[in-house]
């Protein structure tokens, strides 16, 4: 059984006016003058929370950036293991995309775990409908199916090989290992059913993987000698 992993956003703060040259350098445009800057312990669902916060807000992902070796090793209790800034026009546009953000995290974006395992928790992840951050990402229009799959290294890429033959889908972006937080995967595109039978093939590969993980090894009919 798969049970839930839901992030936890450690810091949420907003920069009514940020100061131009900062803002520059974060990647804001001429149109950007108020940020949201936001940190949590999931990369990858905080990376869906911001595109989804795209499509709620008039708000831009103008920076967003993994920390190395993960949450587990932050640089202090607010840090998590992501860093993400939505600017806008006007600070109500940004509260808005953050409250957008906020809600998509608390009730549908997250890491599973397979129930009774220390094995690490891993993110067969849907998006029916991309936002205008994820889709220039994988070079997709805004408003297609996306699946988004990452686990550790093994599990991602043997999920990620069951994905791309159980359904028509193709492979948009792969995130070889190691990450920043030492994990792999891939963005893969089709139709909402082939993203979505594609990220089932993931999830039973992974899961294939935690619970034999060592099933490669078979004595060879001829060994050399």
């Amino acid at each position: 059984m798969l049970t839930p992993q839901r992030p936890r956003l450690l810091s949420c703060r907003l920069l009514e006016q940020i100061e131009p040259s900062l803002g520059q350098a974060l990647g804001c445009g001429p149109r950007h003058t108020s940020v949201g800057l936001v940190t949590c312990d999931q990369d990858d669902s905080l990376y869906a929370a911001l595109d989804h916060a795209t499509k709620f807000a008039d708000v831009d992902v103008v920076y967003a950036k993994s920390f190395y070796a993960g949450s587990a090793h932050a640089s202090g209790p607010f840090s998590g293991e992501i860093l993400g800034v939505l600017a806008g026009p006007d600070p109500d546009e940004v509260k808005e995309g953050l409250w957008a953000l906020r809600e998509a995290l608390t009730s549908k974006i997250h890491f599973v775990a397979l129930e009774g395992t220390t094995a690490p928790s891993f993110f067969p992840h849907v998006i029916e409908e991309t936002g205008r951050y994820l889709a220039p990402l994988a070079g997709i229009p805004v408003g297609s199916p996306l699946a988004y799959l990452i686990a550790p290294p093994t599990e991602a890429l043997i999920g990620v090989d069951a994905a791309l033959k159980a359904a028509n889908v193709k492979l948009l972006k792969f995130f070889g290992p190691p990450t920043e937080t030492n994990f792999a995967g891939a963005y893969l595109g089709g139709s909402i059913a082939d993203v979505q039978a594609a990220a089932d093939a993931f999830t039973h590969a992974v899961v294939s993987v935690i619970r034999s993980p060592l099933a490669g090894l078979v004595r060879p009919e001829r060994e050399r000698r």
